[in-house]
């Protein structure tokens, strides 16, 4: 059993806030307004509750599963997201081969990218960049009964705060794939959100209407044989896959430690609606990317009322948006942090909060986190 150490904090705090917006509003008077990068500038500060956000060993995190659903042939090759079809170990294999441009993008940023095997069917070899996190060889199918057990999905979960309580930094980006993932989000978001999980799986004005057709078939029958379950672990456990169940454990350690969470497709979102029905001020913690056009993303960033930072009409893996928004991140850090010549360096805190650059960090006397279940 992982037990983390506090529980996750809003990050609202008006009076760091308004000490944040004079200090950007001070050097717009210099250098002109920098639009919206002010605004996430100071969402950084609040989350890391200090005058001077930094970034230290930002690390990229894919975990990658394989999920039963996926054997009612609902997966498709063609349009917008076919990189979902490949089979999960060679995707996986070609993130640890450099042979992708998500590897090629973080290389460039100096972002660590590592592959979480949380229960991808075959076996994988091992790899300096390969955590071995492996619950089962893909989860069953979702339309027959539960995709994972409960044990199963605390045990996934579990995992995931290992990996966010081991991690170096401060920053973490999330995304998950495997063949089947994209529908097993949807399933996950639809229950969660009430929403209808057609909205989250057309892809755009080119799907297939028969594949399509197909598809919503095999979804409503697998939402209709879970028709009662609705708190969130048991919807992770009914429809989720291994890589989602994982990630919300990062997310819910890793928002306790005030880091950033950057998330990357629709898996992430579905992992993060589960974090968030767990712990809500978890939202607080996160910047929303894209890498693939998929109109069920647009759905499921507007359940979060949010927008990803670029939109460069890419059809990349998951988590390729964020290699290319990370730039964004740290400049918006570095209009609070670094120092103009001739300009008063000035503190990391407001005055009148008398606090050092690390409080909020957890704090073994805090009650504990996400409740017995964990």
């Amino acid at each position: 059993m992982i037990t983390a150490r506090s529980l996750v904090a809003p990050t609202s705090n008006p009076l760091l806030e308004r000490a944040l917006a004079d200090k950007l509003q001070r050097r717009s008077e210099i250098g002109g307004s920098l639009g919206e990068l002010e605004p996430l500038a100071v969402r950084l500060g609040l989350m890391q509750n200090t005058l001077k956000p930094r970034f230290r060993d930002p690390q990229l995190l894919v975990f990658a599963a394989d999920h039963g659903l996926a054997v009612d042939g609902i997966v498709s090759g063609a349009g917008p997201g076919s990189h979902l079809a490949r089979p999960t170990r060679d995707t996986a294999r070609a993130l640890l081969a450099n042979q992708l441009p998500l590897t090629v993008f973080a290389r460039a940023q100096q972002l660590e990218v590592t592959v979480v095997d949380c229960g991808i069917a075959d076996e994988m070899s091992a790899h300096d960049r390969l955590l071995m996190r492996k619950i089962a060889h893909g989860t069953r199918n979702a339309r027959v009964t539960a995709a994972m057990s409960l044990e199963q999905a605390h045990a996934a979960m579990r995992a995931g705060m290992e990996i966010g309580e081991q991690l170096r930094g401060n920053a973490v980006v999330l995304a998950g794939i495997g063949v089947g993932a994209h529908e097993s989000a949807a399933l996950v978001l639809a229950r969660l959100t009430d929403s209808p999980v057609r909205d989250l799986v057309v892809s755009g004005p080119a799907m297939d209407a028969q594949h399509l057709a197909h598809l919503l078939a095999v979804l409503q029958a697998t939402q209709l044989r879970h028709r009662d379950v609705t708190g969130p672990i048991e919807v992770l456990a009914a429809f989720g896959g291994f890589e989602l169940a994982a990630m919300v454990g990062v997310m819910l350690m890793a928002a306790s430690k005030r880091h950033l969470l950057v998330i990357d497709g629709l898996p992430a979102c579905a992992a993060l609606m589960v974090a968030a029905r767990i712990a809500q001020p978890v939202t607080d913690y996160c910047v929303f990317c894209r890498s693939h056009g998929h109109r069920g993303l647009d759905q499921a960033l507007n359940l979060f009322r949010a927008s990803a930072l670029l939109e460069l009409g890419m059809q990349a893996t998951d988590g390729t948006g964020a290699t290319l928004a990370w730039p964004m991140l740290r400049s918006a850090a570095a209009l609070l942090t670094e120092v103009a010549d001739g300009e008063d360096p000035g503190p990391s805190q407001p005055a009148p909060l008398g606090e050092t650059e690390t409080q909020g960090a957890p704090t073994e006397s805090m009650p504990l986190p996400f409740g017995k279940g964990l």
